[in-house]
């Protein structure tokens, strides 16, 4: 059997460091709100809201696999939504959600008996939902990703990312796996992504690390390779010209004869394809992961999309001034760094970010964090477990990969040393000498005026304050009984704005908060507010963060992850 080497991966390591992290808050009493203190109400539902939708992403958090159940509708499955999507092929609109069992799912299948079989590739199970509802699971491994049958009704799932191999499920989700191709060092195939049989009864697929299409042996193992010179290939399926359609992250879609390993370029898409199904007619149907759109591919390779693209989970913000002064706003959306008018709300540039760069590149990690520093932004990932500082002209100038963790947010002070909150290191940590100078329970977000760092700490709802002015900083809690708080920023008056969200608490509110530093005073600016809401075993107690920022224009910018937005408060808006 041939054999793979490891390619230079961006680290998703530590993950299995997080999972302690879940009996900080699962275990920890409700916070409690101060509610004493004078608010100025302003109800985002209200008439009288202050809050605009600057920004509307895509109705999906991103589209992963998909099939074409027995009632004829598209089902689509979601990491990072959690669910498993049902869609109309023919006008897009979305039917159904399917949440119960539903974890991580990342690609799909229905089998001989009409059950929806699906991979939840973070927590390593498989599901099952019978025709009648019940909901059926199998623990695996963490990285469970592609899945298919055979023409005998024999069950197929390799391992991802997380993990590396091949193995035969039992369709019954009882048995255990029968390994074909194991990977003890949790890297030896490259990564076997979305496959299908061929009417030779070997199984089809990319080796996404690899640049690879490769055909197995399911029954030996032994495998060979059918076409390379890929960049990130992630599905195959082979459709009813014969020909193995194969999709590269790219954007670029291929035409593949198997019999001579000729390969044609069949179309160029938008960068973040993921996966796709053909239906019985030969129609072609596609997702996007990063941009979160579902298309019918023509015959002509033109997209007809049926659920519309764009931002599928902002997080950071971070504002820059722009010509005449104006507001730039950048949002950090995973798979992308993202650039928006702050007037007009039009996206204006787009910075990609890979999951695994392509051979050669220094590329954006997978973002959830972002802040301005002067010209530059500094760019934090818990998924890539790294913080880079950033120009949108000059690209990447420094990164901190090999002293971070899990990092949540991060910030530049006037001398020019980063500072970061990060998860597994405990709190605040300098980068200058990897000190941590102020312990977090949950690490959250920050926010700082060039001299002084404020930190939230989720799990106490404690606001610390760290004065960087003298030799040796000196640290103190400035404010408690926030509602599981997220983002911060300083106001052009020098206050404090916070995110405060629910979190797992039946107590928690929704609500931009400001702190003014001079009285202890909090006021609510905003409340009714959308944050993100999800979990997983081994992801930050946050889920993802929302945030919020302030433009050189006192405008105020608030991602709103649950409705997939950037929402504005005016300056004028404001009292």
């Amino acid at each position: 059997m041939k054999t793979s080497e490891k390619p230079s991966l961006l680290s998703l390591r530590r993950y299995s460091l997080w999972a302690a992290l879940l009996l900080v808050f699962s275990c920890s009493p409700d916070t409690v709100l101060n509610t004493e203190e004078p608010l100025e109400a302003a109800n985002a539902k209200s008439k009288n809201a202050v809050l605009k939708t600057l920004v509307k992403g895509a109705p999906l958090n991103g589209a992963n696999g998909v099939d074409i159940g027995p009632d004829g509708n598209l089902y689509i499955a979601s990491v990072y939504g959690q669910e498993i999507i049902v869609m109309d092929k023919n006008s897009g609109k979305i039917i159904d959600r399917i949440t119960e069992g539903v974890q991580s799912p990342d690609d799909l299948v229905f089998g001989p008996d009409g059950s929806l079989y699906w991979t939840d590739i973070i927590t390593g199970e498989v599901g099952r939902r019978t025709p009648d509802g019940i909901v059926t699971k199998q623990a695996f491994l963490p990285g469970v990703n592609p899945i298919a049958f055979n023409d005998e009704g024999r069950l197929f799932i390799a391992l991802d990312f997380l993990g590396d191999g091949l193995y035969e499920f039992d369709p019954d989700l009882i048995d255990t796996p029968r390994t074909i191709i194991e990977c003890p060092t949790g890297f030896c195939l490259g990564f076997f992504n979305s496959f299908d049989f061929g009417p030779d009864g070997l199984l089809y697929g990319p080796l996404f690390a690899l640049g690879q299409v490769i055909k197995v042996n399911v029954e030996t193992g032994d495998f060979e390779i059918v076409a390379s010179g890929f960049v990130n290939p992630a599905a195959a399926k082979f459709g009813p010209d014969g020909l193995l359609t194969v999709l590269d992250q790219t954007g670029e879609v291929f035409k593949i004869d198997v019999t001579t390993g000729e390969k044609t370029l069949f179309t160029t898409l938008e960068p973040g394809l993921d996966n796709m199904v053909f239906d019985e007619d030969g129609s072609l149907y596609m997702t996007n992961n990063d941009e979160g759109w579902v298309a019918e591919i023509l015959p002509s390779g033109k997209a007809r999309i049926l659920s519309p693209g764009g931002q599928i989970m902002p997080q950071g913000l971070a504002v820059l001034a722009g010509p005449n002064n104006k507001d730039v706003v950048f949002t950090a959306d995973i798979y992308n760094i993202r650039e928006f008018n702050g007037t007009s709300g039009r996206q204006t540039e787009q910075y990609k970010g890979f999951l695994i760069p392509p051979p050669g590149v220094f590329s954006l990690p997978l973002s959830n964090g972002i802040s301005a520093a002067g010209s530059d932004l500094i760019i934090s990932s818990f998924l890539s477990s790294t913080v880079q500082v950033w120009n949108p002209t000059d690209g990447v100038t420094e990164d901190f990969g090999t002293q971070v963790e899990a990092p949540m947010d991060a910030v530049r002070i006037n001398t020019g040393e980063v500072i970061v909150s990060d998860l597994v290191l405990g709190g605040v940590v300098r980068m200058s000498d990897n000190s941590l100078v102020a312990p977090l329970v949950v690490a959250s977000g920050m926010a700082t005026d060039g001299e002084t760092v404020w930190a939230a700490d989720w799990a106490t709802g404690d606001i610390v304050q760290i004065n960087f002015g003298g030799g040796s900083p000196t640290t103190e809690v400035v404010f408690s009984g926030l509602s599981f708080p997220e983002g911060m920023a300083v106001d052009n008056q020098g206050r404090l704005l916070v995110y405060e969200t629910k979190g797992p608490s039946p107590a928690g509110v929704s609500r931009l908060s400001r702190i003014d530093l001079s009285t202890g005073e909090r006021t609510t600016i905003v409340d009714g507010l959308e944050p993100l809401q999800g979990s997983l075993p081994i992801f930050p107690p946050q889920w993802f963060m929302d945030d919020v920022a302030v433009g050189p224009s006192g405008d105020i910018y608030i991602s709103g992850g649950e409705s997939q937005t950037i929402q504005k408060i005016t300056a004028n808006k404001v009292r």
